[in-house]
């Protein structure tokens, strides 16, 4: 799956869609990508003379897969997105720099209806950065 793909299956756009491709994906699990530009704004104000990529945003590439993952399993075309709900157990265990990739890799460990429960591991070249457990939910966005 492409970047056109994903955004076919999720709301988030650049300059805040933090998946490139999706590599594989089944019933319970997902793993994709994210290459980091060095020229990525937020190299220039998170730690400008080394910069880091901020942990959240590892967070947010974890919850963004599996956005793509529960879209498998919910209708969307009802205006219902997967949004976060909690996050649990979150471990940062080593800087990510520009010019790496991200390896995302979520697995859903339970589904309450439309509440979903999930694990999340982001690596770098075989290293693990970012483990985390969170929650989602089907949410329908309004204007209101």
């Amino acid at each position: 799956m492409n970047r056109e793909d994903i955004q076919q299956q999720i709301p988030h756009r650049p300059p805040f869609l933090w998946l490139d491709e999706v590599v594989a994906m089944d019933e319970t699990s997902i793993h994709a990508r994210k290459f980091l530009a060095e020229d990525l704004d937020v190299f220039r104000g998170h730690y400008p003379d080394f910069a880091v990529l901020p942990g959240v945003l590892q967070c947010e590439a974890a919850m963004q897969a599996a956005a793509v993952l529960i879209s498998q399993s919910i209708v969307t075309d009802d205006g219902r997105v997967p949004v976060a709900t909690r996050m649990n157990n979150v471990q940062f265990r080593r800087l990510v720099r520009p010019g790496e990739t991200l390896d995302i890799q979520v697995t859903l460990t339970e589904r309450l209806q439309d509440t979903f429960f999930l694990k999340g591991r982001v690596s770098v070249d075989g290293k693990v950065t970012t483990r985390l457990e969170f929650a989602c939910t089907a949410a329908k966005l309004t204007g209101e």
